[in-house]
C-alpha cells in the first residue's frame, strides 16, 4: 500500500496561534510583505511627533525635514523587519539615535524600534535585538550625559539619571514581552508538529487495521472458495451432486467476503459511524469449524472461551481464522485443532496442524503471520509460531485478559 499522508481540515489558529507567523525562521517559504501595519505605524510616528514637537517647543530642536526623513526611514524599515529582521533592528535604532543626537523631539520614534526589536526576537534572533536595543540605550546616556554640549539644542542640560533608568526599564520590559511572545510561539509549533504526528500515527494505524482485516477475510474466504473451486472442476462431469454441493459452499463464502468487506470500507466511507454488524469473536469459531470442513479439513476445538472485550475477541477470532487458513493452503494435513484456555490474567489460543509443509510458506505467509502478531503486540500479547518437535506446525497465541467485561 502506498504511503499516503492524511491531511485535517483547516487549522483553527485562534486556538494553537496566528497561522500568520508560522513560517517565520522554517525556511518553507519567504513572509509577506507586512504593508499594512508598516504604513499605520509610520503614519502613526509622523504625525504623533509632530505633536510631540509642540509639547516639546523650546527644550528640543523643531522638525525640520532632515528630521522627517528619519523618521521616515525609521518607519519604512519596518517593512522588512520579516525577511531581515537583524538588519531592520540595527537600521531603526541607528536612525532613532541620529534623531535623538540632532536633538530633536521624544516621541512615538522609539515605537519602530521596539517593534523591530519585537520582530527580531521572535523570529530567533534574541542576541542581535539585545545588542541593537543595548547600542540605543547607551547612545542615549552618552549623547544625554557628555556630548550634549556639542550637540543641537544649545544650552541643553544633561538629563537626570532617573529618567535614563526609566528608559532602560522600558528596554527590559519591550525585550521581555518579546521574549514570552516567541516562547509562546514556539510552544505553538511543538504542539502543531505533535498533533500533525499524532495525526499520520493515526492514519497508519488505521491503514495497517484495515489491510489485517481486509487480508484475513479475504485469505480465508478465497482460499476455501479456491479449494471448493478445484472440487467442482473435478467431480463436474463425475458427480454433478458434489459438484453442486461445491459450488454452494462457493457462493456461501464468497457472499460472507463480501458482506465482510463492505463493513470494513464502510468505516472508511462513513467515519465514526457505528457498525452496521458486530465485528466477528469466537463465539463464531463454530462458522469458522464450518467452512474449514466444506475446504476439506477437520477441525477439532478444545476448551471453552471467556467473554472478551470486542477488540480482544475480535482479534482471537482473526488469529484463529488466519491460522486455519494457512492450514488449508500449506499444510499436506486435514486435520487440524484449536485449543482454548485461559486463567485470570490470559488467553491462549493454540492451533496444530500434523503436516507436512506442501510448499516454502510452511506454516503461512508472511503477511499473515506478520498480521497476527500486529494484532497480539497492539493487545499487549504474543505470538509464536513455527514447526513443532513431532512434525506439523503450531500456532501459540497469550493475549491479556485486562480489558475483558466480567461474567
Amino acid at each position: 500500500m502506498d504511503e499516503q499522508r492524511v491531511r485535517g481540515g483547516p487549522r483553527q489558529w485562534w486556538r494553537h496561534g496566528p497561522a500568520r507567523w508560522d513560517g517565520w525562521g522554517e525556511g518553507e517559504r519567504a513572509p509577506g510583505w507586512p504593508w499594512r501595519s508598516t504604513v499605520l505605524v509610520t503614519v502613526f510616528v509622523l504625525v504623533g511627533s509632530n505633536f510631540a514637537a509642540h509639547g516639546q517647543a523650546g527644550e528640543r530642536a523643531a522638525l525640520d525635514v532632515f528630521a522627517r526623513v528619519l523618521l521616515l526611514v525609521a518607519g519604512a524599515l519596518l517593512l522588512w523587519r520579516k525577511r531581515y529582521p537583524v538588519a531592520v533592528v540595527f537600521g531603526t535604532a541607528g536612525a532613532v539615535m541620529v534623531y535623538l543626537g540632532a536633538g530633536y523631539p521624544y516621541g512615538p520614534v522609539l515605537l519602530a524600534v521596539a517593534l523591530a526589536c519585537f520582530s527580531a526576537i521572535v523570529s530567533g534572533h534574541r542576541w542581535a535585538a539585545w545588542a541593537a536595543m543595548g547600542t540605543l540605550w547607551a547612545g542615549h546616556v552618552l549623547v544625554a550625559h557628555w556630548l550634549y554640549r556639542w550637540l543641537p539644542p544649545s544650552g541643553d542640560s544633561a538629563a537626570a539619571w532617573g529618567e535614563e533608568l526609566v528608559v532602560a526599564t522600558w528596554v527590559v520590559a519591550i525585550a521581555a514581552v518579546s521574549e514570552l511572545f516567541r516562547v509562546r510561539r514556539e510552544q505553538w509549533a511543538r504542539e502543531r508538529a505533535e498533533r500533525a504526528e499524532a495525526a499520520r500515527r493515526r492514519a497508519d494505524e488505521e491503514r495497517l487495521r484495515i489491510a489485517r482485516e481486509l487480508h484475513d477475510v479475504l485469505a480465508h474466504s478465497i482460499s476455501v472458495i479456491n479449494v471448493q473451486a478445484g472440487v467442482g472442476l473435478a467431480l463436474l462431469d463425475s458427480d454433478p451432486e458434489q459438484a453442486r454441493t461445491a459450488l454452494t459452499t462457493i457462493k456461501e463464502q464468497s457472499k460472507e467476503a463480501l458482506g465482510e468487506v463492505r463493513q470494513v470500507l464502510d468505516t472508511l466511507r462513513a467515519p465514526g459511524d457505528a457498525p452496521r454488524a458486530p465485528a466477528p469473536g469466537l463465539d463464531r469459531l463454530a462458522e469458522l469449524v464450518e467452512q474449514a470442513a466444506s475446504a476439506g479439513l477437520t477441525v477439532e476445538v478444545e476448551g471453552e472461551p471467556p467473554r472478551l472485550a470486542p477488540g480482544t475477541d475480535l482479534a482471537a477470532f482473526r488469529i484463529v481464522q488466519e491460522a486455519l487458513t494457512n492450514v488449508v493452503r500449506h499444510s499436506g494435513s486435514r486435520h487440524a485443532r484449536v485449543h482454548l484456555a485461559h486463567d485470570a490474567d490470559v488467553l491462549r489460543l493454540r492451533v496444530d496442524d500434523d503436516g507436512p509443509a506442501t510448499g516454502a510458506d510452511a506454516g503461512g505467509s508472511g503477511n499473515g503471520l506478520a498480521g497476527m502478531r500486529e494484532r497480539a503486540a497492539a493487545l499487549g500479547g504474543t505470538i509464536e509460531a513455527g514447526s513443532r518437535p513431532d512434525g506439523g506446525f503450531r500456532v501459540l497465541a497469550v493475549l491479556p485478559l485486562r480489558a475483558s467485561v466480567g461474567p
